[in-house]
């Protein structure tokens, strides 16, 4: 009897400890705004690293682009039957409080697996890449050019093959420039290009 009271009494002293730890709430469901984002990580994975090569990871996302890539895709001025009615969910739940929660998150690039040759054809037909999201893909957060580096490779293919046909955004005069250059560019090289990007870190 003393011993399980003794037992007993160490395991209340040991949660007592946890509970005002930094360690108890380090993981990413214990980050504020989890609750809102519950859904979200069905597709994008825990804490916004997404482990399928269609979807985009969030995490580490800058909140200024994941709040206007929301609203695009709520106003449907980013199509997406999909997508749709989980931003007008977010956009009621507080796209504030989302981005922040993804922002705060760290990124887990995406496992690559591409074919080396693919890889080095990708980086060789980057060049006119180059000029927006940079040398190493991170993009440049001020101008709202997003990263690319470490995406998964499909997402990144499928998302340069509807800029080509003008399906992501259609109509949007900010983004012409990007479909002029991808109407330049062989199918078949985007995935080339999306295995090289993928592969950055």
């Amino acid at each position: 009897m003393h011993t399980m009271a003794t037992a007993l009494l160490a395991c209340t002293a040991l949660l007592a400890v946890l509970a005002v730890s930094d360690g108890w709430a380090a993981g990413p469901f214990d980050a504020p705004g989890f609750t809102k984002v519950f859904t979200c990580t069905a597709c994008h994975g825990p804490a916004g690293n997404s482990p399928s090569d269609s979807m985009p990871i969030l995490a580490g996302m800058p909140p200024a682009y994941f709040k206007k890539q929301i609203a695009a895709y709520a106003t449907g001025k980013r199509p997406s039957p999909e997508m749709a009615p989980y931003a007008k969910m977010v956009m009621h739940l507080g796209a504030d409080d989302v981005a922040a929660y993804f922002a705060a998150q760290k990124m887990q690039p995406a496992k690559s697996a591409a074919d080396p040759a693919a890889v080095e054809r990708g980086r060789k037909a980057s060049d006119q890449c180059i000029v927006c999201h940079g040398k190493e893909g991170k993009g440049d957060v001020d101008k709202g050019i997003p990263s690319l580096a470490g995406q998964p490779a499909g997402f990144l293919r499928e998302q340069m093959l509807l800029f080509k046909t003008d399906k992501r955004n259609p109509g949007d005069v900010q983004l012409k420039a990007i479909k002029a250059i991808m109407a330049t560019i062989q199918d078949a090289t985007f995935a080339d290009l999306a295995a090289y990007y993928s592969s950055l870190r």
